[in-house]
């Protein structure tokens, strides 16, 4: 996907796009590969017990509640195993489910619906489960300035996925990848030979092309880092009494983004202090699947 336009910070969507447009592309080989792992040379135990001609029609139900995301993903596995299935959603994406909710129903040829079943469950399960813990922080710093954003820390090949589920959980997306965005790290600053130097390099290669952030430990560099031509700066595992210095530092000159073990329990402090972004990594790399199942 090195192909998407450059994804400004905090905004859902690749270069503005909606996510179904992006994804319209990026599904298919996506389903594709996942079918393929599973179905191999053949559902054996429905091709030997499911007549070819049995039509039937299931029902998809929350057994949690939760936050729905992946409807439209599901629909695409069900349809990419056979074209005849209808599939009618009950519910949105994105909305609040209390346990017991059916969130659509599925008809077609029985076969398809249960060799389809697994893998739509999968993708529907996941991205439930990111979009139901990520409206669980946004509930959390309701009423602040702050904006929960989404990391890298993504399953491989499911970046997109992982973040459009999080939009759907009312969280914003950071960086879609290494090339959407400028972000200088401890590690780039250490073999850059300092701050201001890797801030310079980056300018050199890349001009105004790309959005620029700066990651800081403490006040100094927050300093340094102030008297820079950069966009954004984050505040890596700061205490919260050195974050509020931060913001009063900053007085709302460039945007601030709090990082590092923010847990439900401390994100609301957080969101506090003043910083505009809070980023979580728990949002995709901890994944607590929503419990959803398929009735025949």
């Amino acid at each position: 996907m090195s192909n998407l336009t450059p994804a400004p910070v905090g905004r859902p969507g690749p270069g503005g796009l909606s996510w179904e447009t992006v994804l319209a592309e990026h599904l298919p080989p996506l389903i594709a590969q996942a079918l393929a792992e599973d179905i191999g040379t053949g559902d054996v135990t429905t091709l030997a017990t499911i007549p070819p001609d049995l039509t039937y029609s299931g029902t998809l139900i929350a057994k949690a509640p939760g936050v729905i995301a992946g409807l439209a993903v599901a629909r695409r596995v069900f349809e990419t195993v056979d074209s005849g299935v209808e599939f009618t959603p009950a519910v949105a994406d994105g909305e609040r489910v209390a346990r017991g909710t059916p969130i659509a129903t599925v008809r077609g040829p029985a076969q398809a619906l249960l060799t389809g079943e697994r893998v739509a469950l999968n993708f529907l399960q996941r991205m439930s489960g990111i979009a139901t813990l990520t409206r669980r922080y946004v509930d959390a710093i309701a009423g602040t300035r702050a904006t929960i954003l989404d990391t890298r820390k993504t399953a491989p090949g499911l970046r997109l996925v992982d973040k459009w589920a999080v939009a759907l959980g009312g969280g914003s997306n950071h960086r879609i990848g290494l090339y959407d965005m400028a972000l200088i790290k401890d590690n780039h600053i250490t073999a850059a030979g300092g701050i201001s130097a890797a801030v310079a390099r980056v300018r050199a290669r890349w001009g105004d092309a790309l959005p620029i952030e700066v990651e800081v430990k403490n006040l100094a560099e927050l300093h340094e880092v102030l008297q820079l031509k950069v966009d954004q700066i984050m505040l890596d595992n700061m205490g919260l009494d050195e974050m509020r210095a931060a913001v009063g530092l900053v007085q709302g000159a460039l945007p601030l983004e709090a990082s590092g073990n923010i847990s439900l329990e401390t994100v609301a402090a957080v969101a506090a202090t003043g910083v505009d972004f809070i980023s979580v990594g728990k949002l995709t790399h901890s994944v607590e699947a929503l419990d959803i199942s398929f009735l025949l």
